[in-house]
């Protein structure tokens, strides 16, 4: 059998794939030895609603008492929207190659003054 000199890889991906920002993770390991990674984006509560008053001259003033739920300026939102589930080989894959990344990116970073 012939040795091969180079391979072409090829993506293929959905109509509506679109990238998500993510600033955070959580997860560990599974029962059957995986990691589990969970990505979220985290931010403040929003309200469900919010009742306004007018006042006078038409100018709106929040009735914060009525403000859904009454919690939300307490809570942190965590929006979980996809994970990944890895085996060990390829865990080790991906931290190399991100490990390789963050490392050009900081070499970058500190040659344009960014960063020192």
């Amino acid at each position: 059998m012939e040795k091969l000199e180079k391979i072409k890889f090829k993506y293929i991906f959905k109509d509506d794939y679109n990238p998500k920002y993510i600033n955070g993770a959580f997860g560990g390991i599974s029962p059957q030895g995986e990691i589990v990674i969970n990505f979220y984006l985290e931010r403040v509560a929003l309200p469900r609603s919010q009742t306004y008053a007018f006042n006078q001259g038409m100018v709106l003033n929040e009735i914060t008492e009525e403000r859904e739920p009454g919690d939300h300026e307490t809570s942190i939102v965590r929006f979980v929207e996809n994970g990944i589930v890895l085996d060990l080989a390829h865990a080790e894959d991906i931290h190399r190659w991100l490990g390789d990344h963050i490392k050009n990116l900081k070499s970058n970073l500190k040659k344009n003054g960014c960063i020192t």
